[in-house]
């Protein structure tokens, strides 16, 4: 065969069909574009994200991202909303009504300990959103409604407790969870300056068990404390 007939034959033979993608839905690109944007801030903050990026990671395109979320700081917002709507979903599936009160407030900080060590972007993005003081959080009215029924969650709880004479009658709900979150992350949010500082890995398992037990019976000795007058 001459290299012509071999080219011609080559040129009649069926060329496989290119595979296309699937398309998307319209919620299944919300979800992709979500997750490249909670990477995205949680590494760079806010000033630092950039759309570009979030369109390549996303495998999406700039006029679907603002004809989704409007603008960057819209995406921004929802990213935070989307980080703490998980955190809330799960801590709301907790069933610690039938529970000793004291257990059950122990069983919420090591839910907690356990989803902030397993979500650093959430971390990450609390701790930029801090530095900003809050400036897109506060425009989030889903947040604060997401909110309210951990507290409510905590205070019945805690009512429970000191009416059966197990707790502490002067534990305020919302100061003990802000306790708990702080129980729960600062370690983390502070890793690396403090395993510098101290010459000790703070992201070893073992350290952070340790942390963790430490943390639970400082929390239990709190609560069942003789109230302080």
């Amino acid at each position: 065969m001459t290299y012509r007939e071999g080219a011609i034959a080559a040129e009649s033979k069926p060329h496989p069909t290119p595979r296309r993608r699937p398309r998307r839905s319209a919620e299944q690109n919300r979800q992709e574009i979500l997750r490249a944007a909670t990477t995205e801030f949680a590494t760079h903050g806010f000033a630092g994200g950039r759309i570009t990026r979030i369109v390549k990671k996303s495998g999406s395109n700039p006029r679907l991202i603002y004809e989704q979320f409007g603008s960057k700081s819209e995406l921004y917002v929802a990213t935070l909303e989307s980080a703490l709507g998980a955190l809330r979903t799960e801590e709301l599936t907790l069933d610690v009504d039938h529970l000793d009160p004291l257990e059950g407030l122990l069983k919420l900080f090591e839910f907690m300990n356990g989803h902030f060590e397993r979500n650093g972007h959430l971390v990450s993005l609390l701790r930029s959103e801090n530095l900003m003081k809050a400036r897109y959080m506060k425009k989030s009215p889903r947040i604060h409604e997401m909110s309210s029924p951990v507290l409510s969650m905590t205070t019945r709880l805690l009512k429970r407790g000191i009416a059966e004479g197990k707790l502490a009658a002067d534990i305020d709900p919302l100061r003990l969870y802000v306790m708990i979150a702080a129980l729960s992350q600062f370690h983390l949010a502070n890793a690396h300056t403090l395993s510098a500082e101290f010459n000790k890995d703070l992201s070893a398992s073992e350290w952070r068990e340790k942390r963790r037990g430490d943390a639970r019976h400082m929390l239990a000795a709190y609560l069942v404390r003789p109230q302080i007058s």
